[in-house]
């Protein structure tokens, strides 16, 4: 049995959606031969490393939805990758943080937030991978796979800042690949606790630790097999 097999005609349905939304940004990008990356580094100046773009990331009032986009990794053949979030005003209050005993500062009242999942892109504009990162990346609250799991179906930015196209296109792309996350974000803790049971240092703080899982892209493929697995029902 596939991981389709075991999804609901409800959750097929919003990926199918979300698929179709995913093309229908590279369609009208691909008008003025502009892409997903260029979209969101094109009013930041001079393209440098580590920097946030756009500057003081994407953020939606109303959703509490968060991105942004950068570049330190170019050892892993990716131009960069997007990191996206839900603020503390979008985490219910019944979700309550792992704990793991250790030094690192964590965030606290408005600057709470919660790592969804980091998209990276390929030189030409295009996802190329899924991955889930370790605590200390991104300054996180650290929340249970579950619990990010349900934020998932949350993230929407839904404004015109930097591009219609590009919000668009990262919110559709978290429900495309909503089964997927879920279980790249099982993985996470899995790997987490793995090191944990293994080293003394405080693991969440740990530098040798950074990406905790990772999947490759296929975007065709998915969509194909999501109607696949409409057609059952």
């Amino acid at each position: 049995m596939s991981l389709f097999d075991e999804l609901s005609r409800e959750r097929l349905e919003k990926m199918a959606a979300a698929g179709a939304e995913v093309l229908e940004c590279y369609r009208v990008l691909e008008k003025t031969s502009a892409n997903i990356v260029g979209q969101v580094i094109e009013h930041g100046g001079t393209f440098y490393e580590w920097d946030h773009y756009p500057e003081g990331d994407v953020y939606d009032h109303e959703t509490y939805g968060q991105y942004y986009y950068h570049s330190h990794r170019p050892e892993a053949g990716e131009h960069g990758h997007f990191h996206i979030f839900i603020r503390r005003e979008g985490i219910p209050d019944r979700m309550q943080t792992i704990p793991f005993a250790g030094t690192g500062e964590w965030p606290e009242g408005d600057e709470i937030i919660c790592h969804l999942i980091a998209i990276a892109m390929d030189q030409k504009g295009f996802p190329t991978h899924l991955f889930t990162t370790n605590r200390w990346v991104t300054g996180e609250h650290w929340y249970g796979a579950g619990d990010v799991t349900e934020l998932l179906d949350r993230f929407l930015i839904d404004h015109t800042f930097p591009s219609w196209a590009v919000n668009r296109w990262i919110t559709a792309m978290v429900a495309l690949y909503q089964p997927q996350i879920a279980q790249l974000l099982i993985e996470r803790d899995t790997a987490v606790q793995a090191w944990s049971d293994s080293h003394d240092e405080d693991v969440l703080e740990d530098r040798d630790l950074e990406l905790t899982s990772k999947i490759s892209l296929d975007i065709p493929h998915q969509i194909k097999q999501i109607k696949k697995a409409l057609k059952k029902f």
